[in-house]
């Protein structure tokens, strides 16, 4: 699911929302091929924890599978949740389960909104680029620009015309910049797109992975603040070579993580509750502080500054460059 490249994870939803909330799907409907939209809300109707541009849901699916989702709309108080699913051909079991299997009724534990992609609203220049389903996101930040009456550009890319969401919403938008693979013959050019933006724009991009590749080598020479990409899966496979120790600062208790063994692993076996949802990175639930030791990082989430730095980790996926770590746990 989410990331952004600059921000560290931040928790939209208060403090005193519980960790995961019961929500009725109330709706499911067509957006475009191979794509859904799922409604979400609570069975008493009453309102559901903030939410803002670029956050996502963590959805517990019936089929025991975990999976992030972008959020379509945002607001103070929402009264449903909404978040676009297109089904995958390489799926693991999520999008092909909603698609197949999830029905009106169905009611599922559902993590509050966290958004490690969030819009900066003040922005001089916003430019979208999107892929795909990673319209999602986008697409709630260019409504949010709209509202606000700030610059920006959106340019969508789809392989093929069926493959528009959102087609009615967005037609007529004089930001929107619709690139069709199969019309165009090839590829958006992300490239071209960047090195048209103005050089005080801030950059977003989600979708697919030779996208994202694209417009991570593009902004390359940007300033690290004004770039922001969100991933749905893994950059990078999880640290599981272990042989190092863990120090646990606030009970003192020291476990080691042996070879072969990832960092969660070895703390679910010492019988320490850590929170964590994705497992894989993206998602920024386990975001830990470290308060000595250098981490390895596999996350998809922190910026190169923030991994400079070693204030924080992703436990989920992340080892230790160093023999210990002492962790704020």
């Amino acid at each position: 699911m989410s990331s952004a490249a600059n921000v560290m994870a931040v928790p939209t939803a208060d403090a005193a929302v519980p960790a995961t909330l019961t929500l009725r799907v109330s709706a499911i409907r067509y957006a475009a091929h191979e794509t859904v939209l799922l409604d979400l809300e609570r069975a008493d109707g009453e309102p559901l924890p903030a939410c803002e541009p670029g956050a996502h849901v963590t959805l517990h699916l019936p089929n025991g599978l975990v999976r992030q989702y972008s959020l379509v709309e945002h607001g103070a108080a929402p009264h449903r949740y909404v978040v676009g699913v297109k089904r995958d051909a390489a799926s693991r079991g999520g999008s092909r389960y909603i698609h197949d299997q999830l029905r009106v009724g169905t009611m599922l534990p559902v993590e509050p909104p966290r958004n490690n992609f969030p819009l900066d609203e003040a922005a001089p220049h916003t430019v979208l680029v999107a892929g795909g389903i990673g319209i999602t996101p986008l697409y709630c930040m260019a409504r949010r620009l709209r509202a606000l009456g700030r610059p920006f550009e959106l340019h969508y890319a789809v392989r093929t015309r069926d493959d528009v969401a959102f087609a009615r919403e967005l037609a007529g938008w004089p930001e929107l910049r619709l690139h069709v693979d199969a019309e165009a013959g090839r590829v958006l050019h992300v490239a071209a797109v960047v090195a048209a933006a103005p050089a005080n724009a801030a950059l977003y991009c989600c979708g697919p992975g030779p996208m994202l590749a694209a417009f991570e080598a593009a902004t390359a020479t940007r300033p690290p603040a004004q770039v922001h990409v969100e991933y749905f899966t893994p950059k990078q496979a999880a640290a599981n070579a272990g042989g190092f120790s863990v120090e646990l600062a606030r009970s003192g208790r020291t476990i080691e993580v042996k070879t072969g063994t990832s960092l969660l692993e070895a703390l679910r076996a010492a019988g320490v509750t850590v929170q964590s949802s994705c497992e894989s990175g993206v998602c920024g639930a386990c975001e830990t502080k470290v308060l000595e030791g250098v981490p390895d990082h596999r996350d998809s989430i922190l910026s190169e500054a923030e991994r400079a730095s070693n204030r924080t980790m992703m436990i989920c996926c992340s080892g230790a460059r160093s023999d210990r770590l002492v962790l704020d746990l």
